[in-house]
């Protein structure tokens, strides 16, 4: 006798959406969807390890456009590693990779975000296969569908 694994429908993403990043304090954040992408990853500047209290942490500072300005914010997190990734030109580089969590279609996911200069980039975040693996279809034609229904719900 065999056991049948009950099949997960995955959620239909758009390329490009909004999501809410609370351990972040970042809402309705524009993200591109990146398929050919490993890792996901955040615009940010002035990265740097530091000890506070005695325990090891990242420094960073995020620019966030809020449709009037850009804020600086300055954050921590004591969740991090130092890895090799390979970047949109094919080249290997060091980044710093932080844990947080995600919201999409008003449920929360874990992800690794790569801390990268994203300033040449039109979207701040991209979102890559590690988070969208098992949980995810893209459907390129399409975009906003989180945000959509998430603002629906709102109403």
């Amino acid at each position: 006798m065999t056991l049948k694994k009950k099949k997960r429908k995955l959620k239909t993403i758009g390329r490009i959406d909004k999501a809410d990043f609370p351990a972040l304090n970042l809402h309705n954040m524009e993200v591109k969807i990146d398929t050919g992408a490993y890792t996901s990853a955040i615009h940010c500047d002035e990265i740097e390890e530091l000890e506070k209290d005695g325990k090891k942490q990242i420094k960073f500072k995020l620019s966030v456009a809020d449709g009037k300005s850009n804020k600086n914010m300055e954050l921590y997190a004591e969740q991090y590693a130092l890895k090799n990734i390979k970047s949109s030109n094919g080249l290997y580089e060091e980044r710093y990779v932080i844990e947080s969590i995600i919201v999409l279609f008003g449920k929360t996911y874990p992800i690794s975000l790569s801390l990268t200069n994203r300033s040449n980039m039109r979207y701040p975040i991209l979102l890559g296969r590690q988070l969208l693996k098992k949980r995810f279809t893209v459907n390129v034609a399409r975009k906003n569908i989180s945000y959509k229904r998430k603002m629906k719900q709102c109403t």
